[in-house]
């Protein structure tokens, strides 16, 4: 079921507001070992067709409990909840299908930390976290993401914080557990319309509010509007002067970077036609942040759809706390322009992606 675990009593449990929480910190002579779980398959509910739901995932909890954090073999499990070897096999799969689970490796990855603070050197970042490059390199700044998030919201002092949105984003909301923070407020930067209605798919900040019980304040205007003077009246409206003052107030505004060309974010969601990007491209467009583009020297350009975008206008340099969250090479040039345009003071990517920004850095 493990692999690669040496150390079984490196155990360390934990419950974050309702979910179990399961960690284990493994080492061999001060080197890291992953490991990850084989079950031969993920059960069905209807595997367990003699016991109700909530009694399933019960009983799931408790066997992965026993397994990961107590340490205990299937036979063990199996006398202890009285059930077959099979089953407990069972109970364990089914906590990793419905989601019971949450991996965290508890040790410091000192090539991602050096690469890290050498970022956070060239750039004169506040703050910066870089994670070993896997598969899925969004999943894993996504989960990177969360964690830091989770850090601001578990404390009960009241906070603003801020988001774009966006596919990285997004996938922020869905790694985070569900909490009760009534006392936080959860603004958006962007809205998320089309200038003729569309929704994206991609919005942020209802979602984290609904998943952690705290208040949501979406900019309530589209992306992009048809003209300067619709933008400016948008503007003017109490509802949109309200969001932007919270946005202002924001502990922490976490963003997305999206790279400007065809197919990019922005195009691809329907917030600008083919005609605005090849307006973009050629005022010298490489990225955008919340709709703003920029150009390789990380400064936002002048006219474009930059004259029409109703978002939160961004500082440069950021006067607050910016953190970007992004990742991929398609995103390299735009990343990196953020950072040289000081649009961000905060960086969560991927080990490649922090080699390649720094390698072109010296070049």
């Amino acid at each position: 079921m493990l692999e690669n675990v040496e150390d079984s009593s490196a155990l360390l449990p934990g419950i974050v507001l309702g979910e179990a929480v399961f960690l284990r910190q493994v080492s061999d002579n001060n080197l890291l070992r992953w490991f990850k779980m084989s079950p031969p398959s993920l059960p069905a509910m209807n595997d367990f067709p003699s016991v109700r739901r909530d009694r399933k995932l019960d009983l799931a909890a408790h066997a992965a409990w026993l397994y990961y954090i107590a340490g205990n073999t299937q036979d063990e499990i199996a006398i202890k909840l009285q059930i077959s070897r099979q089953a407990a096999q069972r109970m364990v799969a089914l906590a990793v299908s419905e989601r019971l689970i949450k991996f965290r490796l508890d040790y410091p990855l000192s090539e991602c930390i050096a690469l890290a603070e050498a970022l956070r050197d060239r750039w004169e970042l506040a703050v910066c976290e870089v994670i070993p490059t896997g598969s899925d390199p969004r999943n894993g700044i996504a989960v990177c993401a969360a964690s830091h998030l989770e850090n601001y919201l578990l404390t009960r002092t009241p906070l603003i914080l801020a988001f774009s949105s966006g596919r990285m984003l997004r996938s922020v909301v869905e790694q985070m557990p569900p909490m009760n923070q009534p006392q936080h407020k959860i603004v958006s930067i962007v809205g998320n319309l089309s200038h003729y209605g569309h929704a994206g798919r991609h919005e942020v900040v209802m979602h984290l509010s609904d998943r952690i019980g705290s208040q949501a304040y979406p900019v309530p205007t589209p992306v992009i509007a048809t003209s300067v003077e619709e933008r400016q009246l948008l503007q003017t409206q109490r509802s949109f002067l309200a969001v932007k003052t919270l946005a202002e107030q924001a502990k922490a505004t976490f963003v997305g970077i999206g790279q400007v060309g065809w197919n990019c974010p922005l195009h691809r969601d329907g917030f600008i036609d083919d005609v605005e990007v090849a307006e973009l491209v050629e005022a010298g467009a490489v990225g955008e942040i919340a709709g703003w583009a920029y150009d390789r020297a990380g400064k936002l350009i002048e006219g474009a759809t930059n004259s029409r975008v109703a978002s939160v206008p961004l500082e440069q340099p950021a006067q607050r706390l910016m953190i970007g969250v992004a990742g991929s090479s398609e995103r390299l040039e735009a990343i990196r322009a953020a950072l040289t345009g000081k649009l961000i003071n905060g960086l969560i990517t991927d080990e490649e992606s922090a080699k390649q920004l720094l390698d072109q850095a010296i070049e």
